[in-house]
């Protein structure tokens, strides 16, 4: 029986990457405050942020995810099953394993990290009606649904197009890749992983006027030494250090 924990955690660290925003600004905008105390100048000033949230297919940074966590809501606690690594990545080929698309294969376009959700393009669809009236028959929207990546979906091979689990492993250059398990294959990470709201990919981003630039942030700075902060500062100064210290004995 897998160990279960509450849905507490805040945004994975791949959330932020696929998203290309800064973590302060994703955690300024899911802030909420829980309590504060009354103003005056008897009190203290104490403010007690909100900590629980709802997760949903909305990001954290969106209006959508303000409204399903608007102030004064509370929703039903859902537990996941914890996964100590990520294997899962936008624009992987997977085979649908539970459902009327049992069987079939999709690429991923859509993650949600904080529920172990994953989105395949054009399967497990909901169909709702828009926009009908009395003269009007309306439209049909189709909604992908999410799906579990630990029961619903699976990674496929490449090297014979079936489902299989995947495990991180290394090459002998030290290289870190994924494995398929039953076959032994290396399932490589996929070119639209990198796509971003600024971006397609990282080579093809044009920088802008205020981004820092690629050889200012690749630049070394900074050469450790096997010295301390003190025999640096002397060896700027000139400071020659020609005492001898006493000896001293551990009993």
């Amino acid at each position: 029986m897998p160990r279960l924990t509450s849905l507490l955690r805040c945004v994975a660290e791949s959330t932020k990457k696929a998203s290309n925003l800064p973590e302060g600004y994703i955690k300024r905008a899911m802030e909420q405050v829980a309590w504060k105390n009354p103003r005056g100048m008897m009190y203290r000033r104490v403010v007690v942020k909100r900590k629980k949230y709802h997760f949903d297919v909305h990001r954290p940074w969106s209006q959508e995810f303000k409204i399903d966590n608007a102030p004064g809501t509370r929703k039903q606690k859902v537990f996941i099953e914890p996964i100590g690594e990520w294997s899962f990545f936008k624009g992987d080929q997977v085979e649908v394993l539970v459902g009327k698309d049992k069987g079939k294969q999709g690429l991923v376009n859509y993650m949600v990290e904080e529920r172990n959700w994953v989105m395949v393009e054009g399967l497990n669809c909901d169909y709702t009606t828009v926009g009908k009236t009395k003269n009007y028959p309306g439209m049909l929207m189709k909604t992908e649904q999410p799906l579990l990546v630990t029961e619903h979906v699976a990674l496929v091979d490449p090297s014979d197009n079936k489902p299989c689990k995947a495990e991180w492993r290394y090459t002998e250059e030290g290289e870190k890749v994924r494995v398929s398990t039953r076959t032994g294959r290396i399932i490589p990470i996929p070119k639209m992983a990198e796509e971003t709201p600024d971006y397609k990919t990282k080579a093809t981003y044009a920088e802008q006027d205020k981004d820092t630039t690629a050889d200012l942030v690749t630049s070394i700075t900074f050469q450790p030494t096997l010295r301390t902060f003190e025999m640096d500062i002397a060896e700027k100064m000139g400071i020659k250090e020609d005492r001898i210290p006493h000896k001293t004995y551990w009993y």
